[in-house]
């Protein structure tokens, strides 16, 4: 426990001025470098993504480039949404909402620059034939060789982080079953850990696979319910959006079942859900990126705009008007829970707002699950080898179980430690590797204008004449 403490100890000072400072640093110089490319050419990247989600890709990889978006969009599109928001809410008041944005703004040209980077870098796995990026990679043969300790301990870090993953989930489905269901929660993490592995043994295409059939449609449902209560209890949205303004600059003092807030608490629990939430800088959806056949680095690098978009400014923001809306983040509830209420509310049904929140999560924090393990498998690949790919799986699903029974605040404040550290190094990477990122998106211009493309790693290697120079020295 003493461990865990300091770890938590950690992740509450992480989580508040400096990495709000590093985030805000990072993005703001790589936007004014790249003439603020994320708002400029934001219409070109709704085109280009959700405007051609049939398109194959015209370059190498193992799934299309919508694959790899609905891919990464499972791990985003999970608990952090619903459960998370309401968190937020519950422990840095109205506030916290204005963070979450701030941070998604930022963390378009972000995760549109670790994207890229992660496309550029990657390589085909000789034994395998499948192609892996992140991270690891970007920095190996990027920053060569010295720096490829960095990789190594951030994939320690992210390898940790990953396994306990399902039992955050797992925990999230929990507590909302039990809002209304009496359903003891080890039956739940059993049964969510055997689906779990069965999804699993087919690895990235299986798991793109089932991601790009249920992760649009969860998302609409859920947006469509949202909507439904917002219309109803429209007349206090002007209200809402006044106290989101206010409380992100003020303290706010206790009412009803709220304790009150701080500014700091609300910069530190909306920060800390908006990155959670949208993984933005911390380096992990370049790992389901990388497998995109998409012909040019940036074509992917888009999607990362168009994934931020859909999770923070559509998703969070439904959960956290619906919370605010119906009145009930003042009675003191957290977590899935609070948001079980809020949906009872706005449909006038305790159980059938308990059964669309339930549903919904489910799904959520199953795709997420899937993704963040599958995420701890590529890790895996990079510390010791595919011998341990499959006690890796076992480890995760195990979690699910441990989770269901587990302690939700400790294991938020766990991951929080795990990603803020991951945070950290990726921001600073991305800033360095910045001559790389601006030569890529001049390139992409370029080719833009003429039509001209080739299959991805020619397209990266013209890009930058100095990209695969430390290649044979950084093994």
């Amino acid at each position: 426990m003493f461990i865990i403490d300091i770890m938590m100890a950690i992740s509450n000072w992480l989580w508040g001025w400096p990495l709000l400072i590093l985030t805000s640093a990072v993005a703001v110089y790589l936007s004014v470098r790249f003439k603020f490319f994320q708002f400029t050419r934001f219409g070109h990247a709704m085109k280009n993504t959700f405007g051609k989600i049939f398109d194959k890709g015209d370059g190498e990889g193992d799934i299309s480039p919508f694959q790899a978006c609905c891919t990464a969009l499972a791990s985003t599109l999970g608990v952090g949404n619903i459960a998370g928001v309401s968190v937020a809410i519950a422990t840095g008041g109205p506030g916290a909402v204005f963070w979450m944005w701030a941070v998604a703004l930022m963390g378009f040209i972000v995760k549109f620059s670790e994207i890229t980077l992660g496309m550029a870098y990657r390589e085909r796995d000789p034994e395998t034939g499948r192609w892996h990026g992140g991270f690891y990679w970007y920095v190996r043969r990027g920053l060569g060789k010295s720096w490829k300790w960095l990789g190594i301990f951030w994939a320690v870090i992210l390898g940790c982080a990953m396994v306990f993953a399902p039992a955050v989930q797992a925990n999230s489905v929990v507590e909302a079953i039990r809002v209304s269901f009496d359903v003891p929660g080890w039956i739940v993490g059993v049964i969510f850990a055997v689906i779990m592995a069965v999804v699993l043994v087919g690895g990235i295409k299986s798991i793109s696979s089932f991601a790009e059939k249920v992760v649009p449609l969860m998302a609409l449902a859920y947006v469509i319910g949202s909507i439904f209560i917002l219309v109803k209890f429209g007349s206090n949205i002007p209200h809402v959006f006044a106290m989101i303004f206010e409380y992100a600059f003020t303290p706010m003092a206790a009412t009803g079942g709220f304790a009150g807030s701080t500014v700091m608490l609300a910069i530190r629990w909306g920060l800390a859900r908006g990155v959670y939430s949208n993984e933005a800088g911390t380096g992990m959806a370049p790992l389901a990126h990388s497998s995109s056949s998409a012909n040019h680095p940036v074509k992917q690098g888009l999607w990362g705009i168009s994934e931020v978009f859909v999770d923070t400014i559509i998703v969070c923001t439904m959960t956290a008007l619906v919370v605010l809306c119906t009145g009930v983040w003042t009675e003191g509830g957290t977590g899935a829970a609070l948001t079980a209420t809020a949906f009872g509310a706005g449909f006038g049904n305790a159980i059938a707002g308990t059964v669309f929140v339930v549903a919904i999560i489910t799904f959520f924090a199953f795709t997420t699950a899937l993704v963040n393990v599958y995420y701890g498998e590529i890790c895996m690949t990079v510390l010791g080898g595919k011998k341990f790919i499959l006690p890796y799986r076992l480890l995760g699903c195990a979690f699910a179980i441990i989770g269901s029974v587990g302690a939700l605040s400790v294991l938020w404040n766990l991951f929080d430690f795990f990603f803020g550290v991951c945070a950290v190094c990726n921001l600073v990477v991305c800033f360095l590797m910045r001559k790389q990122i601006g030569a890529l998106i001049n390139d992409y211009l370029t080719r833009l204008k003429s039509g001209k493309w080739e299959p991805t790693s020619e397209a990266a290697a013209n890009a930058i004449p100095e990209l695969w120079v430390n290649d044979k020295t950084a093994k």
